[in-house]
């Protein structure tokens, strides 16, 4: 029996706010369901499912279909590109660790 998935409130609200501010975008385009899903390459199911804040569709998908409606996923200006914050974070990443371990404790197994 596969394992169901619960998910915290704040991303299951994160998912139906996207979904429906895809939804929005859309309409105020004046696309079909149909029309943006044969745009983004999804069936028109995956579609609904995005819009109606579903967790199940790929990321990657997600994004493509809010990148063709206009939804900005992140705040970036002309003088602030996604690019730039790419590179920013890699400088950041190159001074983190390579990988978090944990201290591993000894064990008092002595009865």
């Amino acid at each position: 029996m596969p394992r169901i998935r619960s998910y915290a409130r704040v991303t299951r609200d994160v998912l139906l706010a996207l979904g429906k501010l895809i939804r929005v975008n859309r309409t105020e385009r004046g696309l079909t369901a149909q029309e943006l899903a044969d745009r983004a390459g999804i069936s028109r199911t995956t579609l609904s499912n995005i819009e109606k804040g579903s967790p199940s569709p790929e990321i990657g998908i997600v994004f493509e279909v809010a990148s063709i409606v206009g939804v900005r996923l992140f705040d970036y200006d002309e003088r602030n590109t996604l690019k730039e914050r790419i590179t920013q974070l890699d400088e950041k990443l190159t001074l983190l660790p390579k990988s978090v371990r944990h201290s591993v404790e000894d064990i008092d197994d002595a009865f």
